[in-house]
């Protein structure tokens, strides 16, 4: 037997959010709402900072943040048009976001190459998104809200052309750090892990988002004393009681983990660590890399299943 089918309806946008001050920046800002978008960016996390932002004598309609810096939304319930184009440089000079994303009903080509250009013109620290959101309706059902994804930077090309700069600057020990964590990137998706690191630079640490703004995680090299780790980076302007909080649980965490911390509060630092050292480690015996990954991987995973959750009731 046919099952029966119902019809797809495409919902104009004014039937949900009649104004969109007062009604679409709301509903967008909801935690759910930035959770969908950022799943269909292909972003770890936006966490919300705050709506109508003041930028001089203009608003923001939404400022985000992640691990990488701000980031900021500008929505229109119409076809895009030039004002809007020159409002969201504007608020990405005046904050200095490290992303852009302009939601609107839908795109002119204009606007597409404008934002192509963008992408192809600035460093892998700017990126600009453009996204189309869509309400649709089977017969009576709940209308349900649709983003898809019109723009988004070529990471490969502007990846390619960071790298190149990056190693015409960079040191042997620079390049060898890169190295070692594009193979560990390659590693844990063989090894199909749920990690998400960002991007591999030349630098002695890569890092991973825990979903609250000033906390991630990070693995780290130290080519000098030999020895890899894992930690938990605090630098939120609230450092030292977020690490207070989490060091009244340490004896709890570190029972979920199954292996000591090393709690450091670094006073005379805005910011505070909580990590784990493997020693004799030398980064430049290549042929043990594979045993690095490996211990890596098992400890980056099971703090990040212990401490993500923590991380997000921090009060």
């Amino acid at each position: 037997m046919t099952p029966e089918l119902g019809q797809l309806q495409q919902i104009n946008l004014r039937e949900a959010w009649r104004n969109e001050a007062s009604d679409f920046t709301p509903w967008l800002a909801r935690e759910e709402n930035l959770e969908q978008l950022a799943d269909a960016l292909g972003l770890s996390e936006l966490e919300l900072v705050q709506t109508e932002y003041p930028v001089g004598d203009f608003k923001l309609d939404i400022l985000c943040s992640d691990d990488e810096g701000e980031i900021i939304i500008e929505n229109q319930l119409e076809r895009t048009n030039h004002n809007h184009l020159g409002q969201i440089i504007t608020y990405a000079a005046g904050i200095g976001a490290k992303k852009v994303i302009w939601v609107a009903e839908s795109f002119r080509p204009e606007h597409v190459a404008a934002l192509d250009f963008l992408n192809q013109h600035t460093t892998s620290e700017l990126n600009f998104f453009a996204v189309e959101i869509t309400l649709w309706r089977i017969a009576n059902s709940p209308m349900a809200p649709s983003f898809r994804v019109v723009v988004k930077p070529n990471n490969w090309s502007k990846s390619s052309r960071e790298s190149a700069r990056l190693a015409a600057n960079a040191t042997p020990t620079k390049l060898l750090q890169q190295k070692f964590w594009v193979e560990w990137v390659a590693y844990l998706d063989t090894k199909k892990s749920s990690l998400k690191p960002h991007k591999p630079t030349p630098q002695h640490w890569i890092t991973f988002s825990l979903g609250r703004s000033g906390v991630h995680m990070e693995a780290f090299v130290n080519s000098r004393e030999s020895r890899i780790g894992v930690g938990i980076y605090i630098g939120h302007q609230d450092a030292k009681r977020y690490f207070a909080q989490l060091k009244e649980q340490s004896q709890s965490i570190e029972e979920k983990l199954g292996f000591p911390l090393d709690w450091r509060e670094l006073p005379d630092k805005n910011a505070s660590r909580i990590l784990i050292l493997k020693q004799d480690a030398p980064l430049t015996d290549e042929a043990a890399w594979t045993s690095y990954f490996g211990w890596l991987t098992d400890i980056a995973q099971k703090m990040d299943r212990v401490f993500r959750p923590l991380v997000k009731t921090l009060s």
